[in-house]
C-alpha cells in the first residue's frame, strides 16, 4: 500500500495556492532529516502525486521526513520566477519553521522532531535541476544533493535540437491559435494531470491528451527544441544552470542518469559531475544501463535498476550520519 500524504499550503502568490505533501515516518521517535523531492515534468507538467511512491517508501524507511511540492507551471511564469523561486521559497518555510508548525498543529504530525541542520533534496528531469538549484543564491543551502537525469548545462546544442521520436506523438498540423491557449490559464497552475511519461491523476498510463493545449503544447516544444525559449524567454541562463553556479560551498552532489537517455543526455550530467570535481566538491555518478528518461516511473523494486539507483539515496544518508 502506497504511503498516504499530509497536503498543506506554504506559498499563495497572485491567486494561486503552491501545496506540499508531507510523508511521515511510521513512528515520530528521534530527530528526523527532511528529503525535498521535487517533481519533473519539463517544468510544464506533473505535480506532486506523480513521484516514484518506491522511492518515497525507502526514504521513510531511513527515518525521514519526504516533503513533495508543487511548483507552479511554465510558460506563464518563467523558469526562474515560477518553478526556481517557488522551491526555494519552501526550502525557506522549512527552515524557518513552517513545517514544524503545521506538523505540531495537525492530527497525524505531532510528536515529530525535525532536524534543520539535514534537509536535502532530490528530483528527477526538470526536479533533478529545481533540487540542484537549493544549492546556489539560496540564504541557506540544502545539506545535499540527488538529481536522477536532471536538466542542467543549458549552453549545450541539444537544448536547441528538435527531437523526431517526441514529434512523433503528436497530431499534424497543431493550430498556433490552440497551443497559445496555455496563456489564458489563470490562475497559473500547479497540477496538469499527467507526468511528461504519461501517468496521469487516475493511475492510468494512457499518454498525453492532445485535445488540452498544455499537453500538446508541452510536447511540442520539447520536439521542436524550444522548451527554454518557451519557459524562460530572454533569460540569462546563468541564473538557473547549476552547471555555472558550482562554487566551492556547493553541498555533496550525487548523480543517476541512464545510459539510453534520449530526452536529457547523459552527457549533460557527465559535464556538471566534471565540474563538481574541479570545484572540490564531494560528488559520484551512477550510470544506468538501457535505461531511457523518466525510469524512475517504470522500475521495480529490486530490479537491477533499482538498486543502481539507491546508491544516490545511500550517498545522501552518508552526509546525513555525518552530520
Amino acid at each position: 500500500m502506497s504511503p498516504k500524504p499530509l497536503t498543506t499550503l506554504y506559498k499563495e502568490i497572485n491567486n494561486t495556492e503552491i501545496t506540499t505533501d508531507i510523508y511521515l515516518p511510521p513512528f515520530p521517535s528521534g530527530k528526523h532529516s527532511i528529503m525535498i523531492n521535487i517533481h519533473g515534468g519539463a517544468f510544464m507538467l506533473s505535480y506532486s502525486g506523480m513521484v516514484s511512491m518506491p522511492q518515497i517508501t525507502d526514504c521513510l524507511n531511513r527515518g525521514w521526513i519526504v516533503v513533495v511540492p508543487n511548483h507552479r507551471l511554465c510558460p506563464q511564469v518563467n523558469i526562474l520566477d515560477g518553478p526556481v523561486q517557488d522551491c526555494r521559497d519552501l526550502l525557506n518555510w522549512v527552515y524557518e519553521g513552517g513545517l514544524e508548525s503545521y506538523l505540531s498543529s495537525t492530527e497525524g504530525g505531532r510528536g515529530y522532531e525535525l532536524d534543520l541542520e539535514r534537509v536535502v533534496a532530490f528530483g528527477t528531469s526538470s526536479g533533478g535541476m529545481l533540487a540542484l538549484c537549493l544549492g546556489f543564491n539560496v540564504p541557506r543551502p540544502v545539506k545535499a544533493i540527488l538529481s536522477l537525469y536532471g536538466a542542467v548545462h543549458f549552453a549545450h546544442p541539444f537544448w536547441k535540437k528538435p527531437l523526431p521520436h517526441v514529434a512523433q506523438k503528436l497530431p499534424p498540423n497543431i493550430p498556433e491559435s490552440f497551443l497559445e491557449q496555455i496563456y489564458a490559464e489563470y490562475p497559473v497552475p500547479t497540477n496538469s494531470s499527467i507526468s511528461l511519461e504519461g501517468q496521469s491523476e487516475t493511475g492510468t498510463s494512457s499518454g498525453p491528451n492532445f485535445s488540452r493545449p498544455r499537453d500538446a503544447f508541452a510536447f511540442t516544444q520539447i520536439a521542436n527544441g524550444t522548451l527554454l525559449e518557451k519557459c524562460y524567454p530572454g533569460g540569462d541562463l546563468g541564473l538557473i544552470d547549476p552547471v555555472l553556479n558550482v562554487e566551492g560551498d556547493f553541498p555533496p552532489t550525487y548523480i543517476v542518469h541512464g545510459l539510453a537517455d534520449t530526452m536529457v543526455p547523459i552527457e549533460l550530467s557527465r559535464v556538471l559531475l566534471r565540474v563538481l570535481r574541479e570545484k572540490g566538491i564531494e560528488c559520484g555518478m551512477t550510470e544506468v544501463p538501457g535505461e531511457e528518461h523518466t525510469f524512475a516511473a517504470k522500475m521495480e523494486v529490486g530490479s537491477r535498476t533499482w538498486e543502481l539507483q539507491r546508491k544516490g539515496f545511500d550517498f545522501l544518508e552518508e552526509v546525513i550520519r555525518r552530520g
